[in-house]
């Protein structure tokens, strides 16, 4: 598989380098391995790297690549800031975890998904309860189980979808699209029948490393929705939740707050009718913990061009070859809607990404 397959940027690149700077700056590291390979026949793994106190009652953590593809940017940031890290620069009674690359599989293949076609932030749920029907997604999945690339079956599940956004408008349906489905393990945003590999995992990290903490605040790192190179900073839940209040009152305006649930509508790109985001699982997972949870999503291309890109790369791995030609061009326009080229691009989301971490960790002592 690995002959045609894009060999830069790479998940054993990225995690070379995170646990190069991991060492180099101290960090107690944990390997959690994942039981595929990448394109390359690599071995993948999502690594914890813990800075600080690990008896420390008060952690700031950093989750980068719920959507693999999204880990470019979480990992690179995690990385350059675990470069610049200076030993003496934690507060008393502060530590720092870093989540590096919980959907490694993702990560590798450059899919937004996981190893079985399941969105991470539709799959953290309780699957001992009956799961969410979005029965309105039935009239829509012909539409993303199309068996062709190009052609008069793709131009008819094209039509479809544009006479569905002429009629409701395109909020409106992508409100249901991205809201998650549990029906169709082949059909787009697809939540899973169980709790996935990615999601046992991170709960396994969250008892292993924040048994003892009393305060933290958790920042999901996420690319796509947005106006193109601004890093938003949001506060995700099914309901307000005992620590918003200081949440808010660490970044003010700066912080959005979405309220999710099945008639919740949102500005800002990021779907708020969707049920397993990660941030509700956090905060389900450690009641006990006076818990912050974030979202920082930096904006890249426009919503239409993304949503026509992610069903490329739907059809890619439903029917496709990732290694020819259709297979390369598509991985490429896939990372550049996640992870732009452009450098300004980049050094803008790094450092409002820093900036955001450093008020984090100028504000836990206070708490």
């Amino acid at each position: 598989m690995s002959s045609g397959f894009l060999s830069r940027p790479s998940f054993s690149t990225l995690r070379e380098q995170f646990l190069v700077a991991a060492t180099a700056a101290g960090a107690i590291l944990t390997e959690y391995p994942h039981p595929l390979c990448g394109p390359f026949g690599e071995p993948l793994a999502t690594d914890v790297a813990l800075l600080g106190n690990p008896e420390a009652k008060r952690v700031l953590v950093a989750l980068s690549g719920t959507h693999g593809v999204e880990g470019y940017y979480g990992s690179t940031c995690q990385t350059r800031w675990l470069q610049e890290f200076d030993q003496g620069s934690l507060p008393d009674d502060v530590a720092v975890l870093m989540i590096h690359l919980i959907n490694p599989w993702g990560t590798a293949w450059i899919r937004r998904v996981n190893e079985d076609n399941i969105d991470l932030n539709r799959n953290y749920l309780d699957f001992s309860r009956q799961l969410p029907h979005n029965e309105h997604y039935e009239a829509l999945h012909e539409i993303y189980s199309c068996r062709e690339l190009e052609g008069p079956v793709r131009r008819r599940a094209d039509a479809m979808l544009e006479a569905r956004i002429t009629a409701q408008g395109w909020s409106a349906v992508m409100a249901i699209v991205e809201a998650g489905q549990y029906a169709h393990a082949d059909g787009l945003f697809y939540g899973g029948q169980a709790a996935s590999w990615s999601n046992r995992t991170l709960h396994a990290i969250l008892v292993r490393h924040l048994a003892r903490t009393e305060v933290a605040m958790c920042f999901d790192l996420h690319t796509g929705a947005g106006a193109y190179g601004h890093p938003m900073l949001m506060t995700i839940a099914q309901a307000q939740y005992p620590a918003l209040n200081d949440a808010r009152r660490c970044y003010g305006p700066w912080l959005y707050t979405l309220l999710t649930g099945a008639d919740s509508r949102s500005d800002t790109g990021v779907t708020a009718t969707a049920t397993g985001y990660t941030s509700q699982a956090l905060l389900d997972a450690l009641p006990q913990l006076h818990l912050m949870p974030f979202v920082i999503e930096c904006g890249t291309y426009e919503g239409e061009l993304i949503h026509s890109t992610l069903r490329d790369d739907h059809w890619l791995h439903l029917y496709g070859d990732p290694i020819d030609q259709s297979g390369r061009r598509i991985k490429l326009t896939l990372l550049e809607q996640f992870w732009p080229a452009d450098q300004d691009w980049q050094e803008t989301v790094w450092l409002r990404t820093r900036q955001i971490w450093q008020r984090s960790l100028e504000f836990l002592p206070m708490l």
